[in-house]
């Protein structure tokens, strides 16, 4: 399903919905809102359906895993459409959403088990190694030292597809411009302390690396604060939704997943009573990973690195450039014959 054919589909409709009696409820994960990211992201996808709808929405927090259950159940009992947001919550979703047949269920960054049958429940999952592979293009091209930095969360499946893409777009770039460019990497292992984040950028930055690109939730928000701190010349990468606006010159650029786009179209397909139960898998051909503008940093990039980022860009869309998305695929992965413009 391409989301841009979606979204005028469903605008031309809904001109027809009326009288809609939906209520829709976020659980989050323990990283709560005001992560600026994975969550802020989702909410703010349903709260602009809701209010396009004049329809109801709200959030419960989870604070910990065993909130996941009671928050999940809770929510049911009293709305239409249930969000679960993130990875962890997977086992929760499947086990309450068997108990409420009645209720509409989607899960972000969540995969339906193996033999799972139901026409409740629809997730969502992200390529984000094909964002994640543009922003480590970009790093390599504008390091100055040769030394560049990730900071993961949790290393679970999303966290470390963003770590493949930007391992593969950093060896791409080495391949074509012969250039070396070596990579520190460290986990947080969680996703809420933005202190966490912070003294892993630092220490990062202490080791030489001049750019750091965080996939770890409210801990990246320390990270692009290191870079703040350390000022001119370090940058931090923004994950999930564009942060570039978070620290206007230190964040070189964001690699977003559009869950904005994935909770908004969920709810849409509610109302619109095309809801398609199963996985959903949104990558750079609908438009469902990319990455930022670079409202502030794109007059520091070269005008050729630009035109390179929209041809592999391209590339991608046209399959003759396949990020890998597995650690084995990583390992295996050979630059493929690229001609740049």
């Amino acid at each position: 399903m391409r989301i841009k054919l979606f979204l005028v589909i469903a605008l031309v409709v809904l001109f027809s919905v009326s009288g809609l009696a939906l209520r829709v409820m976020m659980v989050t994960d323990m990283g709560g809102l005001g992560d600026k990211s994975f969550n802020d992201g989702t909410w703010e996808g349903i709260v602009r359906a809701a209010d396009f709808l004049g329809i109801d929405a709200e959030v419960i927090v989870s604070y910990e895993m065993a909130d996941y259950i009671p928050n999940l159940s809770s929510a049911a009992r009293e709305a239409d459409i249930v969000f679960a947001v993130g990875f962890l919550m997977e086992d929760a979703l499947f086990r309450v959403s068997a108990q409420f047949p009645d209720t509409y269920f989607v899960g972000i960054d969540i995969v339906p088990p193996e033999g799972w049958e139901g026409d409740n429940v629809a997730t969502y999952i992200f390529e984000e190694q094909e964002g994640a592979f543009l922003v480590g293009y970009l790093a390599a091209a504008m390091t100055e030292v040769g030394l560049i930095g990730f900071v993961g969360g949790i290393p679970i499946p999303p966290v470390e597809r963003f770590r493949y893409g930007y391992e593969a777009g950093i060896r791409v770039y080495e391949d074509l411009h012969g250039k070396t460019v070596d990579i520190l990497r460290g986990y947080t292992m969680d996703f809420v302390d933005p202190k966490k984040g912070k003294d892993l950028a630092l220490a990062q930055f202490a080791e030489g690396a001049d750019i750091v690109f965080h996939a770890a939730g409210a801990c990246g928000i320390g990270v692009i604060e290191a870079a703040a701190e350390r000022g001119e010349g370090f940058f931090a990468i923004g994950v999930d939704v564009d942060q570039d606006y978070m620290s206007p010159g230190n964040v070189l650029t964001s690699s977003i997943k559009r869950i904005d786009v994935a909770s908004y179209t969920a709810v849409l397909s509610v109302a619109l009573g095309t809801f398609e139960p199963g996985l959903h898998v949104l990558g750079i051909k609908d438009e469902g990973v990319g990455m930022s503008e670079m409202e502030y940093t794109r007059h520091l990039v070269p005008a050729e690195v630009l035109r390179e980022l929209d041809f592999l860009t391209e590339e991608m869309k046209a399959g003759t450039l396949v990020i890998p998305r597995t650690q084995d695929e990583l390992d295996a992965f050979e630059v493929p014959e690229i001609a740049l413009p």
